[in-house]
């Protein structure tokens, strides 16, 4: 029962969260912040929030802006879920950099063109006189 509710305050606070971040992209100088995934502690007082940020060049930057202006971003929070929760719980925000890993990942195994037109003349040659 308890994981129930975790679960779905998570999903109110990562609903109202990403509300928030998509409202303030006037403040954040054409940087797309996503919120991915949000964790809540048992007791409901942190909240654990991971961000995606593009372009990711700039994440670490913006992290640190997030982070200093979390007070605001709890008040603005706040006022959004204070019908459904009684305390709103501390924020922690973190980057997801799993989008990132993915790409490396795929980039990696991607198949690179490789210089095969000098190797497969070479060897079709080499295959030809000794077939002659």
């Amino acid at each position: 029962m308890q994981e129930t509710r975790q679960n779905r305050i998570a999903r109110l606070l990562q609903k109202e969260l990403s509300t928030i971040f998509q409202r303030q992209t006037r403040m954040m100088h054409g940087v797309l912040v996503s919120v991915t995934r949000v964790r809540i502690s048992p007791d409901l007082s942190i909240c654990t929030a991971h961000l995606s940020i593009f372009p990711s060049d700039k994440s670490e930057e913006m992290l640190k802006n997030i982070t200093a202006n979390e007070k605001t971003i709890r008040y603005e929070l706040g006022t959004r879920v204070r019908n459904q929760l009684r305390i709103i719980p501390e924020l922690r925000f973190f980057i997801d950099d799993s989008l990132d890993y993915l790409e490396r990942i795929d980039e990696l195994l991607k198949p690179h063109p490789q210089p095969l037109s000098e190797g497969e003349g070479s060897t079709s040659a080499g295959g030809s006189e000794s077939g002659e």
